[in-house]
């Protein structure tokens, strides 16, 4: 890992954003934002799983340093009768970047909807997982 024991310690944060394909055919099965299959709720389940991702990354991910991590929020969204978007925001004050924690949160909140809606159709694709903004640190990053 990284030595860190030299930066000071700072307000930090990061959003990623992973977009996911999922055809009609499951986004038909939604009723009122949510859908429901027999493993249950599709949507906060991927929440969850991607709050748990986030405070995990360090775990997955073999460079990554373990963090305490002061906010997280994950937020899925249909935008358009195919599509589905999930934002991951992470915050912390610490002396490293939370843009690993974020990546990871968006990443297994679309493979836990994967999983959720397989028995719908096995033709998803997630499309594009992409870090959206970093703030603190030596530099800040906006992409879109």
């Amino acid at each position: 890992m990284v030595d860190v024991s030299g930066k000071q310690i700072m307000k930090r944060s990061a959003i990623a954003r992973a977009k996911m394909f999922l055809g009609k055919e499951v986004i038909a099965h939604f009723n009122s934002e949510e859908l429901t299959t027999k493993k249950g709720p599709v949507f906060q389940t991927a929440i969850i799983a991607g709050i748990q991702a986030v405070k995990k990354t360090s775990e997955l991910i073999p460079m990554c340093h373990p963090l305490f991590i002061d906010a997280v929020d994950i937020d899925i969204n249909i935008i358009d009768e195919e599509n589905v978007e999930v934002l991951s925001k992470v915050g912390i004050e610490g002396k490293t970047g939370v843009e690993m924690e974020a990546l990871t949160g968006a990443s297994v909140a679309c493979l836990t909807i994967y999983d959720m809606c397989k028995s719908i159709s096995q033709q998803m694709v997630i499309k594009e997982i992409k870090l959206i903004e970093k703030t603190g640190g030596k530099s800040d990053i906006k992409n879109d």
